[in-house]
């Protein structure tokens, strides 16, 4: 394959990489400082995140005042903030460091449990906390086997991949060699991480309530159950407010475990709601979740909440 980076994302890549190096050695603590620092700059310079995190959120939560809402987008992309500062600490600290930094967790008996069956697990890791820090776990504790999509950079996919595997993970690609690599992992009653909430390509998903609204969800999942007989629990790492991390698996809701896929894909986004349940500021929430549903509609929508989408 030849390498088609150009010489602008080559040295983006190496100044991304060399900062992850620089903020490996810092304590979680700083860096969620840092991002306190740096998250309202964020929030008012990135027009985009801060648009569509706002647009989201009044999607949502219409309950709230549009007051509240506006203080819950700032602490969105403080939280999101944090997560860019924290992955050369969880991809590259020494081990021993990021294992310090998770404080708290709770429902491994979950996974225990399934395990001890001889079930494999699928875990659903939305994009909540810092999920390189769930990963991070997931693999130093058990056999853990997850997708992996290179990144739009080039130079960066080798430190990705380096860091995301360093503790055990195999990463499969986003494709049916992938599918099949996690069936396999899961009959051997080993765990499998799935990102519950990117939209997939037209074909692979079909149309499910997210909240107040339909949202193109993913319909791997069910293929996965029923081929397999695999408990399902939702992960996230949590971050702490002095500082590190607490790691959360939460019992699926049963929907997920049904044949029909419209039935499934409902129960995996109530398991996302019960996640952001959990601190909702915590949740990526500059994601296009609903981004399908207007593409399906003619022309522009009236509600001007989406003409950004």
């Amino acid at each position: 394959m030849s390498d088609t980076s150009s010489p602008v994302s080559t040295l983006q890549g190496r100044a991304i990489a060399l900062l992850w190096r620089t903020l490996a050695g810092r304590r979680p603590h700083t860096l969620w400082r840092l991002a306190h620092m740096a998250g309202p700059l964020v929030y008012r310079f990135s027009q985009r995140e801060r648009e569509v995190t706002e647009i989201n959120l009044a999607e949502v939560f219409p309950e709230h005042n549009e007051a509240a809402r506006r203080r819950l987008a700032r602490e969105s992309l403080v939280h999101s903030t944090a997560t860019m500062l924290e992955l050369g600490f969880a991809w590259m600290a020494r081990p021993e460091r990021v294992e310090a930094a998770i404080r708290e967790i709770h429902g491994r008996e979950l996974l225990d449990e399934a395990r001890a069956e001889g079930r494999g697990v699928i875990v659903l890791a939305p994009h909540f906390g810092n999920w390189e820090v769930l990963n991070f776990w997931l693999s130093s504790h058990f056999p853990f086997t997850a997708m992996y999509e290179p990144p739009k950079i080039a130079e960066l996919d080798p430190v990705i991949r380096q860091g995301r595997e360093r503790m055990g993970a195999k990463l499969v690609p986003t494709n049916p060699r992938g599918v099949a690599a996690l069936l396999k992992a899961l009959k051997r009653s080993e765990a499998v991480g799935i990102l519950p909430d990117q939209e997939p390509n037209w074909g692979s998903g079909v149309f499910a309530p997210f909240y107040h609204r339909l949202a193109y969800t993913a319909t791997l999942l069910p293929k996965l159950v029923a081929r397999t007989d695999a408990r399902v629990v939702t992960g996230v790492a949590r971050r702490l407010p002095r500082g590190g991390f607490a790691i959360h698996f939460l019992a699926a809701d049963e929907r997920v475990y049904a044949a029909d896929d419209e039935t499934s894909a409902t129960g995996v986004n109530a398991c996302v709601e019960g996640a952001i349940a959990l601190d909702p500021a915590q949740y990526q929430w500059e994601y296009k979740r609903y981004r399908k549903v207007i593409e399906q509609q003619q022309g522009h929508p009236d509600h001007k909440s989406f003409r950004l989408y």
